[in-house]
C-alpha cells in the first residue's frame, strides 16, 4: 500500500525512523520503509539500526549519487504503488502522520503537507537557514496554493510510483538546487499539486556558511538548467528580477551598487540578524556575475 522512502547523506536518520515504524504498525494496511544511505561517512553505526525496526531496512550505496539519484533508486527499490518521500532530517508534526497521507493514496499528482519550523531561535550561527525557513518555507496551506509548484519542498511529498518514475529518470543534475528541475517537469505536464495541511519540521539546519555556499550553489544550478534547456529563463523569481533589469538597462547600475555594499550584505547574512532582501539581493548579484560571464 505505501513505501516510505528516505535518502539520507551525513544525517542519523534513525530517530525520524523509529517514529514512523511505531506508527506503520499500527495501520490496518502495509506499510515499508526505505532509508538509503547514500555512501555517508558518518552516522553509520546509527543508521544500521533502522533494518532493527518493524517493516524497515537499509539500502547502503558505496558512492554517493545525490539527491535525486538516490530518490530514483528508492522507488525503484519499493514494492508499493504509493510512495511517500521524507528528507532524513525532518520529523513529522502529527502523531497521525502516516494516517493523513492515506487519504490521498492513489491520488493523481503530488500531495505536499507542508514544511514547518520550531519556534525556539537556534544557535547564531545558524540563524540563516532558520530565518529562511520561517520566512519562505513556512507556509500555510492557503498561500502554498497560489504557487503550487514552486512552495513545493521535496523534503516530504506523496506520489504514485510511476509517476515519480517517469519524471526523474533523466534527472541527471547532482548539484544543489536540483530539485528545480523536478518541480519543473511537473509543471510542464500539469501534473497537480494538492497542498494540505500535514507539516513536518525541518530540523536539520547548516550552519550561516554551508546554507549561504548552498544557496549559491542553486543559483549555479539555475544557470547550468537554463543553459541546457531544461528550465526556463523565466520560471524562477530571481530570473524574472534579471529579465527586468537587462530590459531596463540596469544590470551594470545594480553591479555597481551592489559592489559597493557586499562586503556588508554578506556580514549581515552570517549574523544573528539576517535580512532576507539581502539575501536576495546577494544571490541576484551572483546570478548576474554568472550570466554574465556565459555572455563574454
Amino acid at each position: 500500500m505505501l513505501s516510505i522512502l528516505i535518502p539520507t547523506y551525513n544525517y542519523n536518520a534513525l530517530p525520524l525512523a523509529t517514529v514512523l515504524s511505531k506508527e506503520a504498525v499500527s495501520l490496518k494496511y502495509p506499510v515499508e520503509i526505505i532509508v538509503l544511505d547514500d555512501a555517508s561517512p558518518n552516522y553509520a553505526v546509527e543508521n544500521e539500526h533502522i533494518a532493527t525496526l518493524p517493516n524497515a531496512r537499509i539500502v547502503k550505496l558505496t558512492e554517493n549519487t545525490g539527491r535525486s539519484a538516490a530518490r530514483h533508486r528508492l522507488a525503484e527499490e519499493s514494492q508499493y504503488k504509493n510512495l511517500l518521500f521524507l528528507d532524513a532530517d525532518v520529523m513529522p508534526v502529527h502523531t497521525n502522520f502516516i494516517e493523513k497521507y492515506a487519504e490521498y493514496f492513489n491520488t493523481k499528482g503530488v500531495i505536499f503537507g507542508g514544511i514547518t519550523y520550531k519556534p525556539e531561535k537556534p544557535i547564531n550561527t545558524e540563524m540563516l537557514r532558520w530565518v529562511y525557513g520561517h520566512e519562505r518555507e513556512k507556509l500555510s496551506v492557503a498561500q502554498r496554493i497560489h504557487a503550487p509548484y514552486s512552495s513545493l519542498t521535496t523534503g516530504c511529498f506523496l506520489i504514485e510510483k510511476e509517476t515519480f518514475l517517469n519524471n526523474s529518470k533523466t534527472i541527471t543534475v547532482k548539484s544543489y538546487g536540483e530539485d528545480l528541475l523536478f518541480k519543473q517537469k511537473l509543471k510542464e505536464k500539469q501534473i497537480p499539486v494538492l497542498h494540505i495541511d500535514n507539516a513536518v519540521y525541518h530540523l536539520g539546519l547548516e550552519s550561516n556558511q554551508q546554507f549561504l555556499k548552498k544557496s549559491l550553489e542553486a543559483v549555479k544550478t539555475t544557470v547550468y538548467l537554463e543553459e541546457t534547456g531544461e528550465l526556463p529563463n523565466d520560471s524562477r523569481k530571481i530570473q524574472q528580477t534579471y529579465l527586468r533589469l537587462k530590459k531596463f538597462g540596469m544590470l551594470g547600475v545594480f553591479q555597481s551598487f551592489f559592489a559597493a555594499f557586499k562586503s556588508k550584505v554578506k556580514r549581515n547574512l552570517l549574523s544573528p540578524k539576517p535580512n532576507m532582501r539581502w539575501f536576495d539581493l546577494y544571490r541576484l548579484a551572483y546570478y548576474i556575475q554568472l550570466k554574465k560571464k556565459k555572455s563574454a
